[in-house]
C-alpha cells in the first residue's frame, strides 16, 4: 500500500473534531496506531471497528467504506461540494461537513454583521442542505437534516433582522423547519434553540407574551437535561414573558433557574459558542423595566454593557433599554446620550432589535422634542431610515 492513505478516513475524524490524539485516547490505543490506520498500513483490529464507528458517528458498512479507500487525496471541500450540488446522488459526509462548516461560520459573524451582507450566502447554503437531503439516504441524509435545521434557524433569524422585524410569517416557516429537521436526527439542542429563536417573534415582534412564554417554556424543558446554555437562555426569556405580563414572582422564579443553568455551563456543553457572560444581566435589566423598576434595571443593564463587546448587535439592545430606564427616570440628558451610543452600534451593524428600542426610547421623548439634545438625536435616526 506503498503511497497510498485513507484520506477520506482523516478527514471524517476532522469533520468530527477529534484530533489523532483525541480519537486514540477515546479508542485506548495509541496515536501511531490511529497514523498506521490513516496512511492505510494496518488496519483497525475487528473489537475497534464498533468503537471506532460510533467515535465518527458512522455505521458499521460507512466505516468499512472509508477503510477501503485507499486512493488519491479527495477534491477540495468547495470542488467537492460543487460536484455533488452537480451530481446529487454522490453526496457523502466529507462535502456535507464542509457545507456545515460554512453554516456556522456564518452563524459566527451573525453578532458582529449587518444581516442583509450574511442573508444572500445564507439561502444559497440553506437551499443546497435541502436539495441534497431530498437525495440523499442513510447517515449521509441524518448529517444533511442537522445541516438544514442549522441553517434554516440561521435563515429565520436573518430574515426577520434584515426585514427590521417585520416579516414574521417567512421566519416562522424557518423556525419551523428548523424544528422538524432537528427532530428528526433527534437533535434536542437544536430543536430548543430554533423554538427558542421561534419566541422572539412572539416576544418581540407580534407583541404576545402567552404566546412566548409557551414556546420558551417548551425550549427550556426540552433542552434542560442536554445543555445548560440553551436551557438558561430559555429560562431568560421565558422570565422577560413573566416580566411583559406584570408576573413579578414568576419572573424572579425564571431568572433563577437560568442563573443556576448558567453556573453549571462547561466546555462541553453543546451550545456553548451561544454563551455570553452579558447574558443574565442583560435580560434581567429587560425584565425589571417592564415591571417598572428602572433603577434596577439600569443597575443590571449597566453590567451587562461592560460584559458585551460594543462591537455587537447586542450592546444596541442594552443601550436602548438603558434609554428607556433613563427616561422613565425623567432624565433626558442621559436617554440621549445612550440613544447616540445606540445608534453608533446600529450604523455598523443594522441591529434590528436595537433599531426597534431606539425608535420606542424616541417616541417616549416626544414630552421634550423641542429640546436640543432630543432634536440631534432624533435627527440621527431619521438618518437610519435613509435608502
Amino acid at each position: 500500500m506503498a503511497g497510498k492513505r485513507r484520506h477520506r478516513l482523516a478527514q471524517r475524524r476532522k469533520a468530527v473534531g477529534l484530533s489523532q490524539e483525541r480519537l486514540a485516547e477515546a479508542l485506548g490505543v495509541d496515536r501511531s496506531t490511529v497514523v498506521r490506520w490513516e496512511r492505510a498500513e494496518t488496519d483497525p483490529q475487528p473489537w475497534h471497528r464498533p468503537h471506532l464507528a460510533a467515535a465518527l458517528s458512522l455505521s458499521i458498512e460507512e466505516l468499512a467504506d472509508l477503510l477501503t479507500d485507499t486512493g488519491q487525496p479527495p477534491s477540495p471541500p468547495d470542488e467537492r461540494l460543487g460536484y455533488v450540488l452537480r451530481h446529487p446522488g454522490h453526496v457523502d459526509l466529507v462535502a456535507v461537513a464542509y457545507l456545515r462548516e460554512r453554516v456556522r461560520h456564518l452563524d459566527e459573524r451573525y453578532d458582529r454583521t449587518p444581516s442583509t451582507l450574511l442573508l444572500a450566502e445564507a439561502g444559497q447554503l440553506h437551499g443546497q442542505a435541502t436539495f441534497l437531503e431530498s437525495n440523499s439516504s442513510g447517515q449521509v441524509r441524518r448529517e444533511l437534516a442537522a445541516a438544514v435545521a442549522e441553517s434554516a434557524t440561521l435563515m429565520g433569524q436573518l430574515v426577520w433582522d434584515a426585514s427590521q422585524r417585520r416579516d414574521h410569517a417567512t421566519s416562522v416557516t424557518y423556525f419551523d423547519q428548523a424544528i422538524s429537521a432537528a427532530r428528526e436526527t433527534r437533535d434536542v439542542v437544536t430543536e430548543a434553540n430554533a423554538l427558542l429563536r421561534k419566541s422572539y417573534l412572539a416576544l418581540y415582534g407580534t407583541r404576545q407574551p402567552t404566546v412566548g412564554l409557551a414556546l420558551t417554556t417548551r425550549a427550556a424543558a426540552t433542552s434542560h437535561r442536554d445543555s445548560h446554555v440553551v436551557a438558561g437562555l430559555a429560562q431568560l426569556h421565558r422570565a422577560e414573558a413573566h416580566a411583559m405580563l406584570d408576573q413579578a414572582r414568576d419572573c424572579s422564579d425564571a431568572l433563577g433557574r437560568a442563573e443556576a443553568h448558567f453556573a453549571s455551563v462547561d466546555a462541553d456543553d453543546p451550545a456553548v459558542a451561544l454563551f455570553c457572560p452579558s447574558h443574565h444581566a442583560r435580560l434581567a435589566g429587560s425584565c425589571w423595566l417592564f415591571l417598572g423598576k428602572p433603577d434596577a434595571a439600569i443597575s443590571a443593564l449597566e453590567t451587562a454593557r461592560h460584559l458585551v463587546a460594543t462591537s455587537h448587535k447586542s450592546t444596541a439592545v442594552v443601550l436602548g433599554n438603558l434609554a428607556l430606564a433613563s427616561i422613565l427616570q425623567r432624565d433626558v440628558e442621559a436617554a440621549t446620550s445612550y440613544l447616540h451610543q445606540a445608534v453608533d452600534v446600529i450604523e455598523r451593524t443594522r441591529a434590528g432589535g436595537g433599531l426597534t428600542l431606539a425608535f420606542a426610547a424616541a417616541r417616549h421623548l416626544r414630552p421634550w422634542r423641542d429640546e436640543p439634545l432630543v432634536q440631534a438625536v432624533d435627527d440621527r435616526l431619521l438618518t437610519l431610515m435613509a435608502p
